[in-house]
């Protein structure tokens, strides 16, 4: 095994991975770099490894809220549907803007309206709309788990590299210290 630089190098959903170096000057002369710009290169990376983590963290939270939403309308047209056929009108109290709440009563009905987002709203019958929320919610579940595995993996990615400049910063060292010996001895 001359390197190992190349061990375990894999992409996961376009997140290049880190190759773990064992032998820094094998790297250096491999790579085709001075030392200098493997250091620029590695700083590099962790850099772009830290911008995909802020977008992935921020991906994670809109899901982490999307999900309990998607829960609560599916509990409210589930209660609708309870409802039917009871002869009761439901009371609701339900938030029209931040902060900003309305009471209604809600007599029998056979279908619910649904924001979608981007300005649009689709009345849809209850079992339509629990089978598309169900549907969602089922995507949103199985988005944010790809997206922790996608999380996890930019981690272990992160600190392979760490661990990857502190070995050529400690070999340049170690590198130096071996030079400032030696020179002594040749004068």
């Amino acid at each position: 095994m001359a390197s190992g630089t190349e061990s375990g190098v894999t992409e996961r959903r376009g997140i290049p991975g880190a190759a773990f170096v064992q032998d820094v000057q094998s790297y250096l002369n491999h790579s085709g770099l001075d030392l200098n710009s493997a250091l620029a290169f590695l700083q590099e990376r962790l850099q772009q490894y830290r911008v995909v983590e802020m977008k992935l963290l921020a991906q994670q939270r809109d899901l982490q809220e999307k999900i309990p939403d998607i829960e609560k309308c599916l509990d409210i047209v589930a209660t609708l549907q309870a409802k039917k056929g009871s002869g009761e009108a439901l009371i609701a109290d339900f938030e029209v803007s931040e902060g900003i709440y309305s009471r209604a009563r809600i007599e029998e009905s056979d279908s619910v309206c649904l924001w979608l987002g981007a300005n649009v709203m689709l009345e849809y019958s209850c079992e339509e709309a629990t089978t598309l929320l169900k549907k969602n919610l089922e995507n949103a579940k199985a988005s944010l788990e790809v997206l922790v595995a996608d999380l996890q993996f930019l981690r272990d990615q992160v600190t392979i590299t760490q661990v990857t400049i502190a070995r050529v910063y400690n070999w340049d060292v170690h590198q130096r210290k071996f030079r400032q010996a030696a020179s002594p001895k040749e004068s």
